[in-house]
Parts: structure tokens; C-alpha cells; sequence
């Protein structure tokens, strides 16, 4: 009878996690993000194995006691190499790889430094949590404090942070019925929300020199198991924070005619942490200027200006620092420009101030996904 009652529990949680959403194994076992999925947390901060791509992304800008100003990026991946329909073997099976990235931006000393992991998910080496927020690669990691407090760690070379972020906002889910649409088809698509409003407190070292801090962060929590498609080139990607307790998330895929794919898309998060769907339609993106990188040989847009005619919004955003690019060589091998920027907009005539984050992906090749 025990037994039994063990195989009924188990039926319980596995129909529950099916009648979240409408997902389905597409040909390669991967499940595909569908229409229908609904999110229930704290268990969607944990990992969803059964799809093939996943990340944790924290991005968030930080102030020391001396009145010092950073940035700084900590990313943690899952990607699956074997699919799920594979039978398991020991401890040791190779089922998915277990990637990170860190990153600081120290703004007023105008240097940036990166570090990368790459290891097999497993309970040694790198891996998360089915049912809360807890990730780690080695000694990077993210632990669910209580509630909606959070522990984030990382530290390599002469770099290092160790914070405290608390939720001011529930998560905010990103698309219409539950997908974040990347491409036109069934499945190419993603599960998506961000944790926009993190009041974040600790410590951090820069360059060797540390001290005490406070901010402001974004945490990004996105799964799927598709890829960009064949005429897709990239993305460009902004997350800012305003000082009326908004946020505004975009994302723009490029395709390689050199135009903006009809799957751009974008959230307005308002102080209250409602969310308001944006089309391609209704945002417009334009790039101010460029900068060359002596080391990829891409030509990133640097400054933009976005416009939301719909809400009456407008924003001018600026990089802190030009060279935030990451050429990843033992992890992703992907080579992308992430980076500290700030912002001024205009919200039906009120002006506002802000900070954020802005990813750029395929400028010197066309993105592929690891």
C-alpha cells in the first residue's frame, strides 16, 4: 500500500506539471514551449529538464560606500545533450552541460573583466533545483534565502561578489499565454519572466579592491528548446529600470536581410508590477552610434533611441563603458556584447531617469546557440 501511494504522489506531481501548460515533445524529445503554459512559483524558478535550453540571468548595477559605481552580470545555463527520453545511467551521466558567465563593469575605473565555466550537470560539479531557486556552477551560486530573498555569489581573480537581492515585485511573465514568441511555427518559442525590481545589498571586489555595496538588479529566468531559425541573424535585448519604480523589457531579433523580425517583442512593468504586452508594431528601435571591437572585429549599434508611440514614451540610452563585450571560448563559444548602460525617457511629457542592461548577440556571425 505505501508503495502505491508513492506511485499515486508521483502520477499527482507529473500530471500537474503537464496541466501547467500545452507543451509536447517535439521530434528530438525536447518538450516545445507552447500556448497555454502557466507559471506557478516558487516552482518555476527551479530547472525544467525536459526542455533543451535554460538560464538563470542576473544583471544589475551596484554603488560601494565610497560612492563607487559598478555593473555586473552572473548567467547560469543548462543546455541538454542527451534528450530526455534517453534511459538514466549513474551520477556521472552526461545528460545536459552546466555553463556560466560572470561579469564586472567597473564604470568609474573603465575596466570590464569576464570569467566562464563550463561543466557536466551533475550534484558535484553544476546544477539546480526542480522546485526553488537554487543554481550553482561550482562555487558560483544562487540561493533561495526565505520568501522572496536571495543569495547570489561569485567570485574569480581579483573579482567577486557576494549579495543579498529581495523582490520588491512579483515575477512578470513575458508574452501572451504564456510564450515568448521568437520566430513564426509551433514551438519556436520560449517560457519567459524576469524578477524586475531586486533591491540588492552586499559586497564587492574590483580589480583586487573591495568594499561594502548597494542596488538595484534584474534577474531573467527564460526555457525552450528551440533555436533561431535560418534567416535569423540575432538579437538586441534591453532591460532598464526607471526611478518611478518602472521597468521596461525588449527584445528586437535581427533577421539577415539586415531588418527587425515581426517576433520583437516587449513588456512595460509598472510600479505596481502590472504588465503590459508590447508588439513589434509598437516599438521602434534606432541606434545612435557604433563601436568597432579590436578583438571580434564586430560592429555593435552603440546609444539607442526607443520609442513606444502607444504609451508616449521615449528613451535615449547610452553604454557606461564601450568594450563590455565577452568572447567566450570553453563555455558558449558565443561572442556577445553585454553591458551597463544608463537611460532618459520621456513618459507623456514627465521626464524619468534610469539604468539597465543591453545584450547583443550576431554581430560578428550569425548567432548559434550552444
Amino acid at each position: 500500500m505505501p508503495f502505491r501511494r508513492i506511485l499515486l504522489a508521483a502520477a499527482i506531481v507529473l500530471l500537474a506539471r503537464y496541466a501547467a501548460g500545452a507543451d509536447r515533445p517535439g521530434a528530438d524529445g525536447y518538450l516545445l514551449a507552447l500556448p497555454g503554459y502557466r507559471f506557478t512559483f516558487p516552482r518555476d524558478h527551479g530547472t525544467h529538464d525536459g526542455y533543451r535550453t535554460e538560464w538563470w540571468y542576473y544583471t544589475g548595477h551596484l554603488t560601494g560606500v565610497s560612492g563607487h559605481r559598478y555593473g555586473f552580470e552572473v548567467t547560469f545555463f543548462r543546455v541538454g545533450a542527451v534528450p530526455p527520453s534517453t534511459p538514466p545511467g549513474g551520477a556521472w551521466d552526461l545528460r545536459d552541460l552546466g555553463l556560466a558567465h560572470f561579469a564586472i563593469t567597473d564604470i568609474d575605473r573603465g575596466t570590464f573583466h569576464y570569467y566562464e565555466k563550463l561543466n557536466r550537470w551533475s550534484s558535484f560539479t553544476a546544477q539546480a533545483r526542480p522546485d526553488s531557486l537554487n543554481v550553482f556552477n561550482e562555487g558560483w551560486r544562487v540561493t533561495t534565502i526565505s520568501g522572496d530573498s536571495y543569495r547570489l555569489q561569485a567570485a574569480e581573480g581579483g573579482d567577486a561578489i557576494e549579495l543579498t537581492l529581495r523582490s520588491r515585485k512579483p515575477p512578470a511573465v513575458h508574452g501572451k499565454d504564456g510564450v515568448s514568441v521568437k520566430s513564426a511555427g509551433a514551438g519556436f518559442a520560449s517560457h519567459y519572466y524576469s524578477m524586475t525590481h531586486l533591491d540588492v545589498s552586499g559586497t564587492i571586489r574590483s580589480n583586487g579592491k573591495g568594499e561594502s555595496c548597494s542596488g538595484l538588479a534584474w534577474m531573467d529566468h527564460e526555457f525552450g528548446s528551440s533555436a533561431l531559425r535560418e534567416t535569423q541573424q540575432g538579437w538586441d535585448w534591453f532591460s532598464l529600470q526607471f526611478d518611478d519604480n518602472s521597468e521596461l523589457m525588449l527584445y528586437q531579433i535581427r533577421n539577415r536581410a539586415g531588418g527587425a523580425d515581426e517576433t520583437t517583442s516587449g513588456s512595460l512593468i509598472r510600479s505596481d508590477g502590472s504588465v503590459t504586452h508590447l508588439s513589434a508594431g509598437q516599438i521602434r528601435i534606432s541606434p545612435l552610434g557604433e563601436w568597432h571591437s579590436d578583438q571580434s572585429g564586430a560592429a555593435y549599434p552603440m546609444g539607442w533611441r526607443i520609442t513606444v508611440p502607444l504609451l508616449r514614451l521615449t528613451v535615449e540610452v547610452h553604454e557606461e563603458l564601450e568594450n563590455q563585450e565577452l568572447i567566450t571560448r570553453s563555455s558558449t563559444r558565443v561572442t556577445y556584447w553585454e553591458g551597463a548602460v544608463r537611460a532618459t525617457a520621456s513618459v507623456a511629457g514627465v521626464p524619468l531617469r534610469g539604468q539597465g542592461y543591453v545584450e547583443m548577440t550576431g554581430y560578428d556571425r550569425p548567432f548559434s546557440a550552444p
